[in-house]
C-alpha cells in the first residue's frame, strides 16, 4: 500500500465527470481501494474520492468513527462504485463541510437530508441504503467528486466560507 497525492482544487481533473468502473474485482481496483484507505486515514478524512488521487473513475470510499465527529453518528466504512443518489424528500440542510482538495477550508452547504444510494462494492455486489443526516451529506460530498463538483461551487453564501482557523477562532 502507499499513500497517494491528493490533488487541490485547481486541477483540472476535479471538474471532470469520472468514468463509470467496468471490470470489479481486478487487482488493479484493490490496490488502487487499498492505497486510497491509506491516504484517506492519513489525511484524517471522513472519505476519499478516486478523481482526488488522480483516477477518474467512479469510486468513493467514506466511513467513520465518533472519534472525529463526536457530534455525528458513526458511518460504516464503504467502498461505493458506479453511485446513484435519489433524494428521498426535498428537506436539505445547511451544514459546515471541508474537503481534502480544499485544505484549511470550511463552508456552509445545503444538502438533501435523506436520500437512497444505489451502488457497487470492489467485488460487484449491489449496496442499497436509505440514509439521512452526516451519512447523507459525506456520501453526497464525496459523489459530487464524480461528476466534477467541488463543495465551493454548491455554497449559497460566500459569507460563510473562508479559512478554517479565520471562522471558527472564537
Amino acid at each position: 500500500m502507499s499513500i497517494k497525492e491528493i490533488i487541490k482544487m485547481g486541477h483540472p481533473l476535479l471538474l471532470e465527470k469520472a468514468n463509470s468502473v467496468i471490470e470489479f474485482d481486478t487487482p488493479e481496483l484493490h490496490k488502487l481501494i487499498e492505497d486510497m484507505i491509506e491516504t484517506m486515514e492519513e489525511a484524517s478524512g471522513a472519505g476519499l474520492a478516486a478523481p482526488q488521487v488522480g483516477e477518474g473513475i467512479q469510486l468513493v470510499i467514506f466511513g467513520h468513527d465518533t472519534d472525529r465527529y463526536p457530534d455525528d453518528d458513526s458511518i460504516p466504512f464503504t467502498v461505493l462504485i458506479n453511485p446513484i443518489i435519489t433524494p428521498l424528500s426535498e428537506e436539505t440542510e445547511d451544514g459546515w463541510e471541508g474537503c481534502l482538495s480544499v485544505p484549511g477550508m470550511r463552508g456552509l452547504v445545503p444538502r438533501f437530508q435523506k436520500i437512497n444510494y444505489k451502488g457497487y462494492d470492489q467485488f460487484g455486489k449491489l449496496i442499497d441504503r436509505d440514509v439521512e443526516g452526516f451519512h447523507a451529506r459525506v456520501v453526497q460530498h464525496e459523489c459530487d467528486h464524480l461528476i466534477g463538483m467541488l463543495y465551493p461551487l454548491r455554497i449559497k453564501d460566500l459569507r460563510f466560507f473562508g479559512f478554517e482557523d479565520t471562522l471558527f477562532s472564537e
